[in-house]
């Protein structure tokens, strides 16, 4: 696990530049905003404890959140998804359970997993921020619509983006 530190910390500097220089300028018609680097949180190891997820996911949020001048609504819908992680991971899991040393990526429980995997929690997380972004729910279905939107946006960006990074099953 700690050969994967130099490439998590490489994957943290990729996803919030991206984001910040790149994905944030994308919004079409004011309904689909595409939020890249859940991806991160994503992708994080099985073993990762709880502690250092919720860590990760609020130093991530507030990257996000600095570049971005959103005042803490990226950290709290980050905060939210690596809460939820674990759970939806344990309600989610294959039967003999996930093996020691795998990844929760395409390449090691295929492509279906991953997506109803994602997903939940990308819907969730979109969600969530879009009710903060609005700070109401007078406008629930403009908020439906903006976060399923988004949410298909961003599993086809995400979908491509581990497709260029797709690797051979190896534990780690």
């Amino acid at each position: 696990m700690i050969s994967l530190v130099p490439r998590y910390i490489f994957n943290f500097i990729f996803f919030v530049l991206l984001q910040t220089l790149i994905l944030n300028k994308i919004e079409f018609s004011g309904y689909i905003n595409p939020y890249l680097y859940v991806l991160f949180i994503l992708t994080l190891p099985f073993e990762t404890p709880g502690w250092l997820l919720l860590v990760l996911a609020s130093i991530l949020g507030l990257s996000i959140d600095i570049f971005s001048n959103t005042i803490g609504m990226h950290m709290a819908a980050s905060l939210l998804l690596a809460f939820l992680r674990p759970f939806i991971l344990m309600r989610i899991a294959p039967r003999d359970n996930y093996e020691l040393g795998t990844l929760p990526l395409p390449s090691f429980y295929g492509f279906p997993w991953f997506f109803k995997y994602s997903a939940i929690l990308v819907f969730i997380h979109h969600l969530f921020y879009f009710i903060i972004e609005s700070f109401s729910l007078q406008n629930i279905i403009e908020i439906l619509l903006k976060t399923t939107l988004s949410t298909i946006f961003t599993m086809v960006i995400m979908g491509v983006t581990l497709l260029f990074s797709y690797q051979k099953k190896r534990r780690i």
